[in-house]
């Protein structure tokens, strides 16, 4: 089976649809791209699909912040408005704009 094209892109805020938490994407794996202990320490009953985009994103639920690796499946567009408070939003984005974070521009 073919990877699909992702739902979502870089600097979009989303969140989980199952567990409360939300961030903003900081990258997009066309298919898992983990390793199998990562894979195997989730429940069977919640194991997302491989083939399938997984995003990396710096992510923030109501104790603390962390950077967060999930499915596109467990993945909905966050509506609130709000920034989100991960302290390296402003290492990889400049602002945020109509609802999304603008990606700094790298010259290396």
């Amino acid at each position: 089976m073919l990877p699909r094209s992702a739902k979502f892109q870089i600097g979009d805020i989303v969140r989980h649809r199952l567990y409360p938490f939300r961030g903003v994407i900081f990258d997009v794996d066309p298919t898992f791209n983990n390793t199998e202990e990562w894979w195997n320490a989730i429940p069977p009953e919640v194991r997302p699909r491989k083939d399938q985009p997984f995003y990396h994103l710096l992510a923030e639920n109501a104790e603390t912040t962390y950077v967060a690796y999930v499915s596109e499946q467990n993945l909905l567009p966050d509506e609130s408005g709000k920034p989100v408070g991960h302290p390296q939003i402003a290492e990889l984005f400049t602002e945020m704009k109509n609802g999304r974070y603008v990606r700094r521009m790298s010259y290396s």
